[in-house]
């Protein structure tokens, strides 16, 4: 969900930059895990130049901050209903909506009109078309033509060949 960018002032406060868009995971009471397992709980923090400035429990001195520096933070998942998750899509197949399977997610590439699910045979399907999801399954309704192995019916009246 974040990491430790470095040391913030002399009383073991830190900077985290989130990579999440989910501000609530530095809110104060949240335990956050780092790779070894360390638990964390933020006491308090607050938003300073796109990232956070936290104090976490038993972090007192700048030196204890300064041994978190580029840790990794970990969190538990959010219960959050009806959201789809990055790590719910990866390896799920996709179908259109008359079932015909679109191949299986590899990644979520992040992009600024909306992130983009990269299939394995290559094709990129913007994560707006998913019209619906259950576990391991994505159903999306695309344009055609998005794919480039559209097999729909072209017209071919007047073609020479």
């Amino acid at each position: 969900m974040g990491f430790v960018a470095k040391a913030h002032g002399i009383r073991g406060e830190v900077l985290v930059g989130l990579t999440t868009d989910r501000t609530e995971r530095v809110a104060p009471g949240m335990v956050l895990e780092t790779q070894d397992g360390r638990r964390l709980e933020v006491e308090r923090s607050s938003a300073h130049q796109g990232r956070f400035i936290v104090a976490f429990a038993g972090v007192a001195t700048r030196s204890d901050a300064e041994a978190l520096k580029g840790e990794a933070l970990l969190a538990e998942p959010l219960d959050d209903p009806g959201t789809l998750w990055v790590h719910q899509m990866i390896g799920a197949q996709v179908v259109d909506a008359a079932g015909k399977v679109l191949g299986s997610v590899e990644s979520v590439e992040a992009n600024p009109a909306s992130d983009l699910l990269v299939l394995g045979g290559g094709g990129l399907i913007p994560l707006t078309f998913v019209v619906s999801h259950e576990p391991g399954r994505l159903v999306v309704d695309v344009p055609v033509g998005l794919l480039d192995d559209d097999d729909d019916d072209t017209d071919t009246e007047g073609t020479e060949g």
